[in-house]
């Protein structure tokens, strides 16, 4: 059974981050001190259920999560520098710091470092996630003890219902645009306006025409879906905003 660190501080270490082309040592101080984290630590980069659900729902949320008092959302894992962004750049988490734990220091002293050596992993993170204030750990969620790798309470949106538990549904959307498209901009540029955070995918980077055609039956520019419905371009979004009393 896992201890739950609520009301304690944070363990005090150093991590040995890459940017750029130099080392760059961060103390917990200077994750920590004087703001409000949180944090989500993992079993390892590009693994399933991290690289699919955990990462990009808390940096699709980041957003939201600032709305609501958060200067940063940290990502921890039991991998080195160089691993960690790589894996940043690989899932377009611009909105996530990722802190390697390459030596799990700071595993360890959450009393969260486990054996993982069945599947050739040696020592990792079992996966937790935190409310840190100031350096002291005002809120943890961490998975139950169970074998394998349990998913249930460690998620961002469990996180985001404890910070904020009156805040509205959090829209999924997804624009489909190109490079150039000024009614592109435009649907973007409302979004923005109400709010409304959104995955962006653009013409010959992330699909194709055909791509297009098939989802959305139709090859102009942009698109707009929101929790699996269908909108369209702009025009129709403008309209749903507006019956949504969104503008």
């Amino acid at each position: 059974m896992f201890e739950n660190r609520e009301g304690q501080p944070v363990p005090q270490v150093t991590f040995h981050t890459r940017q750029g082309h130099e080392w760059v040592d961060l103390t917990s101080d200077d994750i920590f001190k004087g703001k409000t984290v949180v944090v989500f630590s993992l079993p390892g980069a590009f693994t399933p259920t991290c690289s699919s659900s955990h990462v990009p729902r808390f940096n699709q949320l980041a957003p939201v999560f600032r709305q609501y008092g958060v200067d940063d959302i940290v990502c921890i894992s039991v991998n080195d520098a160089f691993v960690m962004n790589e894996w940043k750049k690989e899932q377009r988490a611009h909105e996530i710091t990722f802190l390697p734990d390459g030596n799990g220091d700071f595993t360890e002293g959450m009393g969260m470092l486990v054996e993982k050596d069945e599947l050739g992993f040696g020592k990792r993170s079992w996966r937790y996630s935190m409310l840190v204030k100031d350096g002291i750990i005002e809120k943890q969620f961490i998975e139950p003890d169970q074998p394998g790798d349990p998913y249930g309470v460690s998620d961002a949106d469990t996180m985001l219902r404890h910070i904020a538990p009156d805040a509205p549904p959090v829209l999924d959307v997804t624009v489909f645009s190109r490079e150039g498209c000024p009614y592109c901009v435009r649907a973007k540029g409302m979004l923005d306006d109400a709010g409304i955070p959104y995955e962006e995918l653009v013409l010959n980077r992330d699909y194709s025409d055909r791509t297009l055609r098939a989802v959305a039956g139709i090859d102009s520019v942009p698109q707009v879906f929101i929790n699996g419905d269908y909108v369209g371009g702009s025009d129709s979004l403008e309209d749903w905003l507006k019956e949504h009393h969104r503008l």
